[in-house]
């Protein structure tokens, strides 16, 4: 019919009349006179009016009104014709679309804070899709499993899940909605007892069987939710979807949505149930045929994203139970921040990498109408959650930080490597390696390949690669038998870690930003993969270092602190006064510099402590005398380093033990930075001390020894500056020990030698051994520190003996260029 009305006027004449209406709080008197329109028009008299409230004009909808005259029987028939005309959906930014998850109605109180939310949004028009109650869906699939095996124990686990929706309904619902409901879920229950009966005896459930069952979790919390919210005063009608949504399977256990079918059936479900709220069934849908199957699992979020691109809603809400999309998992990354907004192509990418918030398959139906999806927590209204739209054209001021939007992880992947010299320049060899992958019905996750064609390697989820591996064995066995393939070899314990941002798409350095921080974390990378959008990076790297990977780059990218774990050898004088310092300058450090220092473990030659997240520096020496337990040096390594949730460690050596020092090697070899005021490191056979520094470049660790001379001050480090600027060092003059100076100065003859010495001791002047200063070893060593670092040092010493010491008085150096 046309959306227009033909009217009767006093002299029979039919003209065309318009209407107008712009409220959508007219569609209760609409659905109040459609009721009773056939016997208004038979009461109809000459010059009697009667106007049926029209929908709203904005939604493009014009009804009849009917004006004076007398109204023949032929008119009344045209009347009541027009009468039964279909409502149209309208369209637009009138609506609003919310998916609540299981966990947002998981219980009675969490469902009426749900209407509550729903009821104070003041959208005109409100489409929630819902979720089945929390675990019911888990519940609905351990059905199946005890029918499939012949378990009988599946007739108490139905009564279950009835007792869970009964109770549940007796605490929100009275009433005839109670008892309404409770018809409703016994005929239901009733059915899914003979359905599982039927399978309990075939042994074998068809997927649409499966899906048929599971999908009532879903119209149960719908029902309930849509009861609620009419109880709050709200218009509101619930929705079985698999009315309205129609899907075609697409293999791989998926199914693409047919929007041209399920918008004409929306239309026509509308007409018949017209309301201002709908409360529709996540996760369920029907195919072609009207048999009923779902959106597979957690895909009641694509649900939602498919309703609001129907109704081409303002913005679709996504409620959940995490206040957005973390830039980081943050039971990985505990210094993870909330992401204000991403873009569609950010949060497809993150959602695919495992980003916990948002099926992979939500984006699609939303973009292309540039709706927005906004993430919210049902449990902190207050915090304002995660927008998905696209991205302003006009962004300016792009930083560092804003390059990479965040990080995902893919844990328990494998690798698969295909190689070899037959397969350069032959057409055909990825087309077979991936068929045979796809008839395992193996997912590949990323692929990389060398631009010499050498190789081939790919990512599958690791339950899958035996039998990835054993196809292509099988479909490659004459190619590997004559030698033009080398092998197919599988990598296991794999993770992947994806770095995702649209603004690094032609931003020069932060692959070498990403990959300087794994290297420095000390992770090996095993396959790298990058499509030309530049959207995403991903690295494959062993499973053990994933965790320490992502903090790593996660730091590196200024999306958290960095957190150094750190070890403390040698609490004596040296490292107690380290210890306090670290105490003292921990919040300084963490607010001005944006380091996390942690110290997980404090050992001496007898006694250690070990911590796990860190120890109360404030108290440490209590702590170690308490809780310290036998000092074993393999095992203190062990734990400051084995910390997966802090990439960086460092040990710092604070003795003067050869045996320590020994250690320096093997730790720089494990990716541990090593700091040092030891002087048995460097001081020793020359072979050792260049295999330390060259091992230090290599491992992109920190060997760091400043402290040996000086007492901290930086004279190495300024002395090589000077000599890679092009200085000349002419001259150094000094007295390079405290000990002797003190010593100097204070023995006059009126006091015992060895009481000046001891007190020189105590106050921290001397070496933990004192012989080493009188004998003159430690000034000896402080020389060829310095002259490792600078050059050729022609030292003269004047040396006195007397008895028992070498008292060095004066060191004059000569550096000849």
């Amino acid at each position: 019919m046309a959306l227009c009305a033909a009217s009767i006027s006093h002299n029979n004449t039919p003209r065309i009349l318009s209407s107008s209406s712009n409220t959508f709080s007219q569609l209760n008197n609409q659905k109040k006179i459609s009721a009773s329109h056939h016997f208004s028009l038979l009461s109809l008299t000459p010059r009697s009016s009667l106007s049926r409230s029209s929908f709203v004009s904005q939604w493009r909808r014009r009804e009849p009104y009917y004006l004076h005259g007398h109204v023949s029987c032929s008119v009344k028939a045209v009347l009541l014709d027009e009468s039964k005309e279909k409502l149209h959906l309208p369209k637009g930014d009138t609506w609003s679309v919310h998916k609540f998850g299981g966990t947002c109605v998981g219980s009675w109180e969490r469902i009426k804070n749900v209407a509550q939310i729903i009821v104070q949004d003041s959208s005109e028009g409100k489409l929630v899709v819902v979720s089945a109650m929390s675990k019911v869906t888990d519940m609905m699939y351990d059905l199946i499993d005890k029918a499939q095996s012949r378990d009988g124990s599946y007739v108490s686990a139905v009564d279950a899940v009835f007792e869970k929706h009964k109770l549940t309904a007796m605490d929100l619902l009275d009433g005839d909605d109670l008892a309404s409901f409770l018809s409703r879920l016994h005929h239901d229950i009733n059915n899914l007892k003979a359905m599982l009966r039927a399978i309990y005896i075939a042994g074998h459930a068809t997927e649409s069987f499966s899906d048929f069952v599971v999908g009532h979790g879903e119209l149960w919390s719908a029902q309930m939710l849509s009861y609620v919210v009419r109880k709050n005063g709200l218009d509101c009608e619930w929705m079985d979807t698999r009315e309205v949504l129609i899907v075609n399977p697409s293999g791989s256990n998926q199914v693409d949505p047919d929007f041209a079918e399920s918008e004409k059936r929306l239309e026509e479900w509308f007409s018949r149930h017209p309301s201002k709220t709908i409360v529709a069934t996540g996760f369920i849908a029907s195919t072609q045929q009207n048999i009923p199957t779902t959106l597979k699992r957690d895909g009641s979020d694509f649900s939602a994203a498919i309703m609001g691109a129907l109704v081409r809603a303002r913005q679709v809400t996504i409620w959940t139970d995490v206040d957005g999309v973390y830039s980081a998992d943050p039971r990985k990354v505990s210094e993870a921040v909330i992401l204000r907004t991403l873009s569609y192509q950010e949060a497809w990418e993150m959602s695919y990498f495992g980003a916990n918030v948002l099926h992979p398959r939500t984006i699609m139906p939303v973009m292309r109408y540039d709706i927005p999806i906004l993430i919210r927590n049902v449990f902190n209204l207050s915090a304002p959650g995660t927008m998905i739209c696209r991205p302003a054209e006009n962004e300016d001021g792009q930083k560092l930080e804003s390059l990479v939007k965040g990080f995902a992880t893919i844990d328990n992947v494998a690798l698969v490597n295909v190689e070899g010299t037959g397969m350069a320049g032959v057409p055909g060899t990825a087309s077979a390696i991936f068929g045979a992958v796809k008839d395992v019905g193996a997912n590949v996750i990323v692929i990389s390949q060398a631009s010499s064609e050498h190789s081939v390697c790919f990512a599958v989820p690791e339950k899958e690669v035996a039998a990835v591996a054993e196809a292509l064995k099988s479909r490659f066995h004459e190619a590997l038998n004559a030698g033009r393939l080398s092998q197919v070899a599988v990598i296991p314990n794999c993770s992947i870690l994806a770095a995702v941002g649209q603004k690094m798409a032609s931003t020069h350095g932060v692959s070498a930003t990403l990959f300087n921080a794994l290297a420095k974390a000390n992770i090996n990378v095993r396959a790298i993969a990058q499509g030309c959008s530049e959207y995403n990076i991903t690295v494959v790297i062993k499973r053990g270092d994933c965790i320490r990977a992502l903090r790593a780059v996660h730091s590196r990218f200024y999306l958290s602190k960095t957190t150094i774990a750190m070890g403390i050898i040698g609490p004596g004088l040296i490292g107690a006064t380290l210890l306090d310092q670290l105490r003292d300058q921990a919040a300084v450090l963490k607010e001005d510099f944006n380091i996390d220092l942690r110290v997980m473990g404090i050992t001496g030659s007898r006694t250690m402590l070990l911590n796990d997240v860190g120890i109360d520096l404030s108290r440490w020496r209590e702590l170690v005398k308490d809780k310290g337990e036998v000092a074993d040096l393999e095992k203190f390594r062990q734990h400051v380093h084995g910390n997966h949730f802090l990439p960086n460690t460092v040990l710092v050596d604070c003795t003067a033990d050869s045996n320590v020092a020994s250690c320096y090697h093997d730790w720089l070899r494990r990716g541990i930075h090593v700091i040092t005021p030891n002087k048995k490191a460097n001081s020793g056979p020359l072979d050792q001390y260049l295999k330390l520094r060259a091992l230090q470049r290599q491992s992109y660790t920190h060997y760091f020894y400043e402290a040996t001379v000086g007492a901290g001050l930086p004279i190495i480090s300024t002395l090589r500056g000077l000599l890679e600027t092009g200085d000349k060092i002419l001259r150094i003059e000094g007295i390079f020990s405290g000990t002797l100076s003190y010593i100097f100065n204070n023995f006059k003859g009126t006091r015992a030698f060895s009481n000046v010495v001891a007190e020189a001791k105590q106050a921290g002047y001397t070496e933990p051994d004192p012989r080493d200063d009188l004998s003159g070893t430690d000034v000896a060593r402080k020389v060829l520190y310095t002259s490792l670092n600078v050059s050729i040092f022609l030292v003269h010493a004047l040396l006195l003996s007397n008895n028992y010491i070498y008292w060095i008085l004066f060191f004059r150096f000569h550096i000849y260029g």
